[in-house]
C-alpha cells in the first residue's frame, strides 16, 4: 500500500515537472519566433499631457508626438505625414 502511494506521489512530481520544463521551452521557442514581440520597441509613456494635432485633429501625448517649431511656438502633430501637410 504504501509502495503503490510513494509510485504515485513520485508520478504526480514528474508529470509536474515534465509538464513546467515543456512550458517553459514553448514559450521560449514562441518568442524567438514571434515576430510581434515588444522587445526593442519604445514604450508609449503612461499618462501626460495630449495636444490636438492641426491636420487631423487627433489628440496625441506630447512625449511621442512629432514635433515642429512654428513662428516661436511648438505645435505637436500624430505623425510626420500630418506635420508635412500643415501650411506654414
Amino acid at each position: 500500500m504504501f509502495r503503490f502511494l510513494f509510485y504515485l506521489i513520485v508520478t504526480v512530481i514528474m508529470i509536474s515537472v515534465v509538464r513546467m520544463i515543456a512550458g517553459v521551452l514553448m514559450k521560449g521557442i514562441g518568442a524567438w519566433f514571434s515576430p510581434d514581440q515588444p522587445q526593442g520597441r519604445p514604450t508609449v509613456p503612461e499618462g501626460g499631457e495630449l495636444k490636438k494635432d492641426p491636420v487631423c485633429g487627433t489628440f496625441v501625448s506630447t512625449a511621442t508626438s512629432v514635433k515642429k517649431s512654428v513662428s516661436g511656438s511648438v505645435v505637436h502633430f500624430c505623425s510626420t505625414e500630418c506635420r508635412d501637410k500643415f501650411p506654414a
